[in-house]
């Protein structure tokens, strides 16, 4: 072999092993740290912690909420978000790019900011309810303190999520079979039950496993909603457990985590079963169908979805906002009493707050670099990539984010509570597990528009490069990376703005000093102190917000569906 030719397999070798030790790092050590917490708890073969956990009454009570809230949630995100997928995708609506963005808006705010937002519009010290005399007696039972207030925001949360999945399957939808429906009579509710819908199966099936699965590890709003009203789901039980009992129930809460976690695949199964009884490939290449025209009924359609958004995003917003600046709990809004001293103290008097801030801003910022710079070579591998184990490694990717976040918050617990061998360094109570699991959670947020970029680029100038004698690292360096570069920062993009204010992974992970934003905003919640939780949400909200429209500047350049929210 010629010296060129043992360099090029050297960079090969170099690249392959670098990748594997991130997949073995970051997705499967720590899930089977997990399991030999279980099955091999002081070193030796026990089934001791599976038998306890089986017979403890408040398991089984946690696992009927949280299948409960679980497929509540699912059906009320999948009713309105096919519904909403059929009218934006199918009709010819006007305003649908302004639409689009404000509906998918509550998915990319973290869920315990939705959460508080809906609590300061319903209960009894609302400044919106207050404003309008509204309000119910102080004291009065928050309506949302209950399992349907949980269905109900789970559905708000994630019918977004369900709605670009399945006008993802729409734009793919054949026009010459609704036509050919249509030339053969049939109404268009025909058209739609007998042709549009059976043909979307596969993606409302698969919207409604994801779905399903982010409802069952959802834990800020059931934390919000559901620990006021002694209505505990899995990770919620975690969560008190752990607080209650530090590491010493490791073992306990490990046994839980897998739980949610075979509930999660069971619904992935049950969706790839669904999937697989019927055959819903579509041959045809043609243009999408035709959209319906509204005609005379199109401006109340357009009435009617704008008043959803005024419903699941202004009305919470409004509310979160109005709560911000109040001075104290049930004081009426006017504008002798309206005050920015909320926000004045959680950004420069509250010392937890100011480096949570921090704290946050770094995890993300760094998380989303070092994904970008994996994502690149890791999509490279797996979208060119022709080798049997490729397919393996993908899953190996999805693994951390498709399971619940508190199933690798408690693997990353289980994995650094003592110091790493070799090196001797203590990363448990520090921001470094924080990041270690953001890391582990996230990656996959970046390979996945960076995977579609690589399926959309022409392979012919990286071939004429490698047939020209340039290796590898060359190749990436000079060609790949400044044409894959887009998508892969969208995806940063994507993961700076879910890790900044997340709060599953960090409730279980932070220790003095190392707050995130997501947890003083739970902190602040859990003491009384809903006026500097909603300040934080909304200075949150609105970060958030200017990053959707910011990424928005950047879109043609993008590959078509990195920015979930631009058509």
């Amino acid at each position: 072999m010629s010296t060129a030719g043992r360099s090029r397999q050297g960079q090969d070798l170099v690249l392959t092993g670098g990748i594997v030790a991130i997949i073995v790092v970051f997705s499967l050590l720590p899930m089977a740290r997990l399991l030999q917490e279980i099955v091999l708890p002081r070193g030796s073969f026990s089934l001791d912690v599976v038998a306890s956990g089986l017979v403890s009454r408040t398991t089984w009570i946690a696992t009927w909420h949280t299948l409960a809230v679980g497929i509540g949630g699912t059906l009320f995100a999948l009713v309105a978000g096919v519904a909403v997928a059929l009218l934006v995708s199918l009709t010819d609506v006007r305003g649908r790019q302004a639409f689009v963005l404000c509906y998918v808006t509550p998915l990319m705010i973290a869920p315990q900011v939705t959460a508080l937002a809906w609590l300061q519009v319903a209960g009894p010290s609302s400044p919106l309810l207050n404003a309008l005399g509204m309000a119910p007696p102080i004291g009065t039972r928050n309506p949302l303190y209950s399992p349907e207030g949980i269905v109900f925001l789970l559905g708000i949360q994630y019918a977004p999520l369900v709605f670009l999945i399945v006008r993802a399957g729409l734009r793919k939808l054949p026009r010459e079979l609704v036509e050919a429906a249509q030339a053969g009579g049939a109404g268009r509710f025909t058209v739609l039950r007998t042709v549009i819908l059976p043909l979307m199966t596969p993606s409302i099936v698969g919207a409604a496993a994801l779905t399903f699965v982010s409802c069952v590890g959802n834990f800020g709003i059931p934390a919000f909603l559901g620990i006021p009203a002694n209505y505990l789901v899995l990770p919620t039980l975690i969560y008190q457990r752990l607080a209650g009992g530090g590491p010493a129930v490791l073992s306990e809460v490990a046994f839980l985590s897998v739980l949610i976690g075979i509930i999660a695949m069971v619904g992935i199964v049950l969706q790839d079963r669904l999937s697989n009884r019927r055959d819903f490939r579509i041959t045809s290449t043609s243009l999408p169908a035709a959209p319906y025209p509204l005609g005379r009924w199109r401006w109340v359609v357009e009435v009617a979805m704008w008043l959803l958004i005024v419903f699941i995003l202004v009305l919470p917003l409004l509310g979160l906002v109005l709560t911000s600046l109040v001075p104290g709990y049930g004081v009426v809004l006017s504008s002798a009493t309206a005050t920015l001293e909320n926000f004045r103290f959680v950004l420069f008097d509250h010392v937890a707050a100011r480096r949570g801030f921090l704290n946050s801003l770094t995890l993300s910022a760094v998380c989303a670099v070092f994904a970008v710079f994996v994502a690149i070579p890791l999509g490279y591998v797996i979208a060119w990539g022709t080798r049997r184990w490729v397919k393996a490694l993908n899953l190996s990717v999805e693994l951390p984010y498709a399971l619940p976040g508190v199933v690798l918050a408690i693997a990353s617990l289980l994995l650094f509570l003592k110091p790493i061998p070799l090196l001797n360094v203590q990363i448990y109570n520090t921001v470094w597990i924080i990041l270690y699991a953001y890391l582990a959670r996230f990656l996959v947020l970046a390979v996945r528009p960076t995977i579609t970029g690589y399926h959309q680029m022409d392979r012919a100038l990286e071939e004429a490069a490698q047939v020209a004698g340039a290796g590898l690292f060359t190749r990436l360096r000079t060609i790949v990376f400044p044409l894959i570069a887009p998508a892969a920062m969208a995806g940063g993009l994507l993961i700076f703005m879910t890790a900044l204010c997340e709060l599953t992974v960090s409730a279980l992970l932070w220790s003095s000093g190392s707050e995130t934003i997501g947890v003083v905003i739970f902190s602040f919640e859990q003491g009384g102190d809903s006026k500097y939780a909603a300040a934080v949400s909304a200075i949150m909200v609105a970060v958030t917000f200017l990053l959707m429209l910011f990424a928005g500047l950047f879109a043609r350049k993008l590959p078509d569906g990195v920015l979930p929210w631009r058509d």
